[in-house]
């Protein structure tokens, strides 16, 4: 498996579901302040230019072809300037209600700005080593070509069939290419467990965990399909990661779990299985001891039936809103 497969399994979760859809023209001077509390907003570029002014953050100017990604849930503005000149306007991308009625505000005339924005939530777990290694706001420049480009603005300026699920896909797409090229990049600060993909001890290890995590790995199983000895594995792998290598895939594990724990059609014991448990009592006890509730108590609170009283739990997005905008630069 290449290193990327790693990186992959956190972002299998990020999907676009349904989506917000119009071309706003605004006047300068304007500023539009993003406040849904959303975990993770990508907004691309697609005519002219802007300034993101993230919460306690540098201001980062975007060109036709720029792709932004703020990590929330902090407010974040759009603006015609790095100082914004005027009161911003709240837009607020979950609710077609309150787009629409933005769109009516502030409409005026031909832009020559167009943003489009996909604001993702958080619903899985397996994503939540990724959401904690990205900075508040990262700029992924000429990311977009002008063939996808138009592509975007197409789908955004013409009402046709499947609209809505092309534009969801489009941006997923863009979202996984957009975090891969910026972890790659040399502006970027990956987390350990991804600088650790490239070690030629520690990344084959990585990868066996992520490709069969049901496994009975031990520590002697790892080395031995890494070449090395125990003890240079664990030492290696620690130094890297941070951890051993069972902590890790007790981790792991974990994260798989609270997932699958979501579906209630998935009973405890399959889920114990797919994740290298032989018993419910034996997944029952790690969970709690990882996560400080048990399965079924996981369960319930992913339905809303107790009080989230446990761990926040947050993970891998998906977007349940996606607004198109269009600004005079």
């Amino acid at each position: 498996m290449k290193p990327v497969d790693v990186l992959g399994d956190l972002l299998r979760g990020v999907r676009s579901n349904g989506a917000v859809l119009g071309e706003t023209m605004l006047s300068a001077p304007w500023s539009l302040r993003f406040a849904d509390g959303a975990d993770l907003t990508l907004c691309v570029l697609t005519r002219g230019s802007g300034w993101l002014v993230p919460t306690g953050g540098e201001p980062r100017q975007l060109r036709t072809g720029d792709i932004a990604v703020v990590r929330g849930p902090e407010p974040f503005l759009f603006a015609d300037g790095p100082a914004p000149r005027v009161t911003p306007t709240d837009v607020r991308c979950l609710d077609p209600a309150a787009c629409d009625a933005v769109r009516s505000e502030i409409c005026a005339g031909d832009g020559a700005t167009v943003l489009a924005v996909g604001v993702y939530r958080n619903d899985q777990d397996t994503g939540r080593r990724l959401l904690g290694a990205l900075p508040p706001a990262l700029v992924v420049p000429g990311t977009c070509d002008d063939s996808l480009l138009r592509l975007i603005s197409a789908e955004i300026t013409e009402d046709r069939a499947g609209q809505t699920v092309v534009l969801d896909r489009l941006l997923d797409w863009l979202l996984v290419c957009t975090l891969r090229a910026w972890f790659d990049g040399p502006d970027a600060a990956p987390p350990a467990w991804y600088r650790a993909l490239a070690d030629p001890v520690v990344g084959p290890a990585l990868r066996a965990m992520h490709e069969d995590p049901a496994r009975p790995w031990t520590t002697a199983a790892l080395a031995a399909h890494t070449a090395v000895s125990r003890a240079a594995l664990g030492k290696r792998f620690t130094a890297l990661v941070g951890e051993p290598p069972l902590t890790y895939l007790t981790s792991w594990r974990m994260a798989l779990a609270a997932e699958l724990l979501t579906d209630g059609e998935v009973t405890l014991a399959a889920v114990a299985r797919r994740v290298g448990y032989a018993s419910e009592f034996a997944f029952s006890a790690a969970f709690k001891r990882v996560r400080g509730v048990s399965p079924s108590q996981h369960r319930r609170l992913g339905r809303g039936v107790e009080p989230t009283a446990s761990p926040a739990i947050s993970g891998a997005a998906r977007a349940p809103g996606l607004v198109a905008l269009g600004a005079s630069g």
